[in-house]
């Protein structure tokens, strides 16, 4: 979870680890717009390097290392904050992605997330809804990955609808075109499957509707230029486009003669599978015409980022929809936010708990902490985790709700210490957050009834003493009740509580 960046920030970054590509951007900044001064981008294939078993093959990873290494020159010198690394449906799928993050991040010196589909998606429309004009109505964007496909529709900034479906461009070819013969059976078996994954989203699609259609992805810009350069178009991809296009690949019969203007030699092997899911994605939404935008995931995680430095971080947003949607008592949550950030700073130094995301993500689980309670108040701590894990929260990466729904997990009862281990070095700071977030709601059990004394916190490396007035304990059975058995859990992660 990359903290929030500084104001001062003259120049940030974004880096799109995608299945089929990786691409950076650096661009400066100035009065709250983007000016985009390097982009680079490599041909990595990590989606054809996933074994059956979603396995990550040693090949694909030192690909994309090799990448990195050469985007570090770029990144090296920028602080902490200003980066924004985001992978997509190659490492969702890899199983053991956690290695080649970890290598990842010793090359580049900036944390790598992982998001979701849907997170995906709304990360291109910002980047595409900056990248276009302003219009009123409502667009449909489409990006074809090598992984996966995002489909959104939005108005002017607004994404209305997100999804993301299992086809890409590596994915396909891997499935239908390894050998890259290209014959019109094998073509066929591409866009069917293409079509039966569209049936999923096809309806609802339709009953929001829209004006225009955009693609932001190599494979549509690929398209259009070549239905460019044979006279039928001046870009824009079209259904007569497309059947050409499928009519002349056939005739060549193989990826290796694949020689239109505007497919690049690199793009020749993916663009058969590709064409197969565009062409799907034409008859299943019934569109005539689609542009291209030159902005997509890499702009918007810039845009996101900008947002976050301008106080309008949609993150703010989502937790607030969230806790809405499960009606969240909001003066209990205030109270127990409060109380947490007020413990932070007690022993922020002595637990070495300084870091800017940590601050945000204790903040976060004490709104969130009672989101189970929309299920059932038994074991709600975890029904609040697995809702927090398994939702999609615009703004959130994969790690950030492991995180979040970890210390919603840990809030009551026994902390889960093998879980967080998980999460290496941070791991510590995550269950010493968890022992804050859980001091606040004890201190709060009373839920506003009762006038709450000042109290002192006082930590060391495995203490943590808590200083109330004196004689208040003693009037209030409960609350000493409460911390004494509190202790009692505590000692289970090696951790003495004391109370006076």
């Amino acid at each position: 979870m990359p903290p929030e960046a500084p104001e001062n920030f003259p120049l940030i970054a974004a880096i799109d680890l995608g299945s089929n590509s990786f691409h950076m951007v650096l661009a400066k900044t100035d009065n709250h717009e983007i000016r985009i001064l390097e982009r680079l981008g490599d041909k990595v294939q990590l989606a054809a390097g996933i074994d059956e078993t979603r396995q990550l093959s040693e090949e694909a990873m030192v690909r994309g290392l090799d990448c990195l290494r050469r985007f570090a020159q770029l990144t090296a010198c920028l602080p902490e904050g200003s980066v924004r690394i985001v992978g997509t449906n190659a490492l969702r799928e890899a199983r053991n992605r956690a290695v080649f993050i970890r290598r990842a991040e010793e090359i580049l010196g900036h944390q790598v997330e992982v998001v979701s589909g849907r997170e995906e998606a709304r990360l291109i429309y910002l980047g595409v809804s900056h990248s276009i004009a302003d219009t009123p109505g409502k667009r449909l964007v489409a990006d074809i990955g090598g992984g996966s496909t995002e489909f959104i529709i939005g108005q002017r900034f607004e994404p209305l609808l997100r999804e993301s479906l299992q086809m890409g461009c590596v994915s396909f070819t891997q499935r239908y075109f390894r050998d890259g013969k290209i014959t019109p059976a094998r073509y066929a078996q591409a866009y069917t499957s293409a079509r039966l994954e569209l049936m999923n989203i096809e309806q609802s699609m339709r009953r929001l509707g829209w004006e225009d259609a955009v693609g932001a992805s190599g494979t549509i810009k690929a398209v259009g230029l070549a239905i460019k350069a044979a006279g039928l178009g001046s870009g824009e991809v079209t259904q007569e486009g497309l059947a050409w296009l499928k009519r002349r690949l056939f005739k060549l019969g193989e990826v290796d003669r694949i020689d239109l203007e505007g497919i690049k030699p690199d793009r020749r092997a993916i663009f058969p599978a590709g064409l197969a899911i565009l062409e799907a994605i034409f008859d299943a939404c019934e569109i005539q015409r689609m542009s291209h935008s030159e902005g997509a995931l890499r702009e918007g995680l810039l845009y996101d980022l900008l947002g976050r430095r301008k106080h309008e971080d949609v993150r703010e947003r989502t937790l607030s929809a969230f806790m809405e949607r499960y009606h969240v008592d909001l003066e209990q949550a205030a109270r127990v936010e409060a109380k947490a950030i007020f413990a932070l700073n007690e022993v922020a130094q002595a637990w070495q708990l300084t870091d800017d995301w940590l601050r945000e993500l204790l903040s976060w689980g004490a709104r969130v902490h009672e989101v189970g309670l929309a299920i059932a108040h038994y074991h709600y701590h975890k029904h609040g985790a697995y809702l927090i894990e398994h939702s999609d929260l615009a703004g959130f990466s994969r790690q950030d709700q492991q995180m979040l729904a970890l210390l919603v997990r840990g809030h009551r009862r026994s902390i889960p210490r093998d879980k967080f281990t998980e999460f290496g070095e941070d791991g510590i700071k995550l269950m010493r957050l968890c022992v804050l977030l859980r001091f606040a709601i004890l201190f709060h059990h009373i839920r506003g009834t009762q006038s709450m004394p000042e109290v002192q916190l006082q930590a060391s490396e495995d203490s943590l003493e808590i200083v109330f007035p004196e004689g208040w304990l003693a009037a209030n059975p409960l609350t000493q009740a409460d911390f004494e058995a509190e202790a009692e859990w505590l000692k289970r992660i090696d951790l003495s509580l004391s109370v006076r």
